[in-house]
């Protein structure tokens, strides 16, 4: 087996056992009596998601300078180039959705398992006040 299959084969393996091991412990977290544990991995997703477009924002804007030396005196120059702002905020959008597929997903999971605990939680509470 080529070298390049072994690495692609491993690092699908390891991003699947990220995922997963994230979806256990979101699962895990949501299910506990506070309902903020259950929002930290979405909080984490979606602030590497705002640092995600920030970046694709600040690569956007290149800035070069140069030196030229003439006649023993040196001549400085810089030029900022910044790209088509409609092209930076289409790239910005869709950076920003695809980077969110996770967040949705442990909001998602968050959602279900807090549902399925008030629903539990409620019957719990009417079978009590059926006993008395």
């Amino acid at each position: 087996m080529n070298l390049a299959y072994t690495r692609i084969i491993f690092t699908l393996i390891l991003l699947f056992a990220i995922g997963g091991g994230m979806i256990v412990l979101q699962v895990f977290l949501s299910r506990k009596e506070s309902k903020w544990l259950g929002l930290i991995l979405p909080m984490i997703t979606f602030g590497i998601s705002v640092l995600a477009v920030l970046s694709v924002i600040a690569l956007s804007v290149f800035t070069a300078t140069s030196t030229l030396m003439v006649d023993g005196e040196v001549m400085e120059q810089t030029v900022t180039q910044i790209g088509n702002v409609s092209s930076i905020i289409g790239t910005a959008i869709y950076i920003f959705l695809l980077a969110n597929i996770p967040t949705a997903v442990l909001l998602a999971i968050y959602a279900a398992c807090r549902g399925k605990r008030n629903r539990q939680r409620a019957l719990a509470k009417m079978s009590v006040q059926d006993l008395e």
